[in-house]
């Protein structure tokens, strides 16, 4: 059992959201390094071990699911170098971290966010995603209201349309209007660095994953009928 964050993790997350620079970050390296990420890693670890028990596909090399504290600032406005949080992602097996339905937690000193869905879907796999969706949605608004005491409701940006193919009245049209489908809810910071922050994430990824498994019905037989086809040409 993953014993919790030290209290030091949470100080230097609101270090960092004050002092947002390399002049602050790179002599607290080290503060980062061993309060941080090591204990990040071994928390992913230890969900490992929890999925390999319900949820094998979504097991993930821990240095891969971790996130870099480095900041992307190349198209952003705000260029602030370091993120004032750490996350890990739990892709399925078979996909990528953006396009494979998955399970996502991040750890900061205002909140611990926690996430599942589908995130970034190419075009291609969205159609895929619609296309069944039209056709069992009475059965995927069942599943999908399992995790909403938890996790909240099936949510994601959305097209304002009804998009091409789809009759307007569709009765699944508020499903096939979404460019994703997402959970997302948060906890109280201070649950880091307790030993019931595991079974909390737990928790919500078993509530989750039909869900998941349900949206990866779609992506499943799109690489089927794509490797199929290479085979054929």
């Amino acid at each position: 059992m993953f014993p919790g964050f030290s209290g030091d993790a949470l100080t230097f997350f609101r270090g960092l959201a004050r002092n947002n620079t390399r002049e602050w970050f790179q002599p607290r390296k080290g503060i980062f390094e061993t309060k941080v990420k090591a204990p990040m890693l071994a928390l992913v670890e230890a969900l490992n071990a929890d999925l390999g028990k319900f949820a094998p596909d979504y097991i993930a090399d821990p240095k891969k699911a971790v996130y870099r504290i480095y900041r992307d600032i190349r198209f952003s406005a705000d260029k602030s170098p370091y993120k004032t949080h750490i996350a890990a992602v739990f892709p399925r097996r078979g996909g990528d971290r953006g396009s494979a339905p998955g399970f996502f937690f991040s750890i900061g000193a205002k909140e611990i966010g926690i996430a599942g869905g589908v995130y970034e879907p190419s075009p291609e796999q969205m159609l895929a995603i619609r296309n069944w969706l039209a056709e069992n949605h009475a059965s995927f608004r069942k599943i999908s209201s399992g995790p909403e005491k938890l996790m909240g409701k099936l949510h994601g940006e959305s097209l304002q349309r009804t998009p091409k193919g789809f009759a307007t009245d569709h009765p699944a049209a508020d499903l096939l209007k979404m460019k994703r489908w997402l959970y997302y809810t948060t906890l109280d910071p201070k649950l880091a660095t307790t030993s019931e922050l595991q079974a909390e994430l737990v928790k919500r990824f078993k509530a989750m994953l039909p869900v998941l498994e349900e949206l990866n019905k779609p992506l499943t037989q799109a690489r089927r009928r794509s490797v199929a086809m290479s085979l054929d040409s």
